[in-house]
């Protein structure tokens, strides 16, 4: 595992961006799999400043709500339109979100990791973290070994993502989403974490046990990990520094955008 701490967000950004530009240079037909958080969205903004080709890059969204109309500004399919396909100006017949208002979403769901299958596995996967350890929307409880499937939103996630919707209600109650079974298939996680409010979720998540109860532990059990979080979110992690981290490997604790 590498942590790359950096000053703030758009010193995330730059990072991130810089780590995902190297790969799209070596393998210009690179699998990514998107996340539509509030910590991933710089991301997209500073790699589109790496002037790079992208039309052959792949792509895959970490989940959608279920039951939003069509062309909803805040569903997934939507967020991935604006911020990654066309910012990046990918081939918009490339890049693939879990279609949450189908007549059948567990079929969806299915489907869509036969897709993932099909294209031979994501060479890196974006991630975010929530508030109570959820990655994509694999919230608490969730099997560590579970797959592309319907979830429930609980009601902490529903407040988060609310500040995206005219009003609480709005959110929906269910989505599709990767599993962490199926995260855990990419070569590489790149966690992207923004925020003071999650210092003490990304010091669990990197340090704590791992457990159902906080799926981001899941982390600690891939052989390929690079998180980048600013000075707030990584305020806890002076364990990680002396490299208590769990996992297969060593922990590098690297600071600064120069640490691209």
């Amino acid at each position: 595992m590498e942590i790359f701490v950096v000053p703030n967000a758009e010193g995330t950004g730059a990072v991130a961006a810089g780590i995902l530009a190297a790969v799209i240079r070596s393998r210009p037909d690179a699998v990514l799999g998107f996340a539509t958080g509030g910590s991933p969205l710089p991301v997209y903004a500073a790699l589109a400043g790496h002037g790079l080709g992208m039309s052959g890059v792949r792509g895959f969204a970490l989940d959608e709500y279920v039951g939003l109309p069509a062309g909803h500004p805040q569903s997934c399919a939507e967020v991935v339109r604006r911020e990654v396909t066309e910012r990046l100006s990918l081939d918009p017949a490339k890049v693939f979100v879990p279609d949450g208002g189908a007549e059948n979403p567990e079929v969806a769901a299915r489907d869509y990791e036969r897709a993932i299958a099909r294209a031979g596995g994501i060479d890196v996967q974006i991630l975010g973290i929530g508030h109570n350890g959820h990655l994509a929307f694999n919230e608490p409880g969730s099997a560590l070994d579970s797959r592309t499937r319907v979830e429930a939103l609980t009601e902490r996630t529903s407040q988060a993502n609310s500040r995206y919707f005219d009003s609480p209600g709005d959110v929906p109650e269910r989505c599709i989403t990767q599993g962490l079974g199926t995260i855990l298939e990419a070569r590489q996680l790149l966690l992207v974490v923004n925020g003071a409010d999650k210092a003490d979720i990304l010091s669990e998540a990197l340090t704590g046990p791992v457990s159902p109860e906080c799926p981001a532990s899941v982390l600690q059990l891939h052989g390929h990990v690079t998180v980048v979080a600013d000075e707030a979110a990584a305020e806890r992690l002076d364990a990680a520094r002396t490299g208590s981290v769990r996992g297969t490997g060593p922990v590098r604790v690297r600071a600064g955008a120069a640490a691209v």
